[in-house]
């Protein structure tokens, strides 16, 4: 946990919360119960639940929890806008020094590491874009989809290819912007967590052994399935943005409007590449410096959120 930075860059009077861990951990069930037993709102730090109308895909906090717990960075943009890491991380730091300004605490539920990474140290100084490359990279994109691009970088980067998501387009083009007008990879250009947090907090990770976590991703695409996916799609398709419809469940089931493939196989890919994100996400959080996981099987969630209050009060360095 990480209580201190330099006076000149810390935002906030006391350290933020932060509950992280791979999709489908529980993690929104921990925060709720957290932010019932103290002065919290929760932040969202997911690079999907931005877009408005992107509800189910994304598993979403329901209207009733968003009502009983103030929620910010949900819903804040259009699904045809982009956001990348930077404008997520402006609209963030301004929603939580407004969390701190009403004398409460920010609880970020983080989903997506490389936005949390950017959000608490800061984002990699890099060059400037050159439009000749932006413009070949995207007629790859429109010729190959983000799968090309996936396979562009992993000739020229290995490394971060292999810490970066096949549909992330975002992540995907500036690692390939940077390779490119640099001639460095951008696994080299980068220490991750060099220097101490522009952000103090206390963070606590949702640990499930693989195959129950697998197990419980293939239950959350079925209920989405139950809670209308497809129908959303349908009802955003011509609203979706560049980076909104490479999100997991909205690209397959475009496939599927497009003729390219059944429902039940997009069903069936949608949980093998969420099985895939799980654990790209679980390599970025192997990079924090000071996650403190417990471990979250065999547990109620208020048993869970007990777990949590111990390293986010900061009372012992492990629960």
């Amino acid at each position: 946990m990480t209580d201190s930075a330099p006076a000149a860059d810390r935002i906030g009077p006391e350290p933020c919360w932060v509950v992280t861990g791979p999709t489908a951990s529980g993690k929104t069930e921990v925060a709720l119960e957290l932010a019932r037993r103290h002065p919290v709102e929760i932040v969202s730090v997911d690079s999907m639940q931005v877009y408005r109308g992107m509800d189910v895909g994304t598993a979403k906090a329901s209207m009733e929890q968003m009502a009983a717990v103030p929620h910010h960075m949900i819903d804040v943009l259009e699904p045809e806008e982009p956001c990348n890491v930077g404008r997520f991380c402006r609209m963030a730091r301004e929603a939580m020094e407004a969390v701190w300004a009403r004398g409460r605490r920010p609880l970020l539920v983080a989903g997506s590491p490389m936005y949390l990474k950017a959000l608490l140290w800061g984002l990699l100084d890099g060059p400037g874009r050159d439009g000749s490359l932006r413009a070949e990279l995207e007629r790859l994109l429109a010729a190959e989809g983000s799968e090309g691009l996936h396979r562009r970088l992993a000739e020229r980067d290995p490394h971060a290819a292999g810490r970066i998501h096949p549909n992330d387009v975002q992540r995907l083009t500036r690692a390939l912007e940077y390779t490119g007008l640099t001639g460095r990879p951008i696994s080299a250009g980068q220490d991750q967590f060099a220097g101490p947090p522009r952000v103090p907090h206390r963070m606590v990770g949702l640990r499930w052994p693989r195959e129950q976590l697998y197990a419980r991703i293939d239950r959350r695409v079925d209920r989405m399935m139950a809670r209308g996916l497809p129908a959303e799609v349908e009802s955003l398709r011509g609203r979706l943005g560049p980076q909104a419809r490479q999100a997991l469940g909205y690209k397959e089931f475009l496939a599927v409007h497009a003729g390219r493939c059944t429902a039940a196989e997009a069903v069936e890919r949608i949980k093998r590449k969420t099985r895939r994100y799980a654990k790209h996400q679980m390599t970025w959080f192997s990079h924090f410096p000071d996650l403190t996981w417990v471990d979250a099987e065999c547990c109620s969630v208020q048993d869970l959120a007990d777990r949590c209050e111990v390293v986010l009060n900061g009372r012992l360095d492990s629960p």
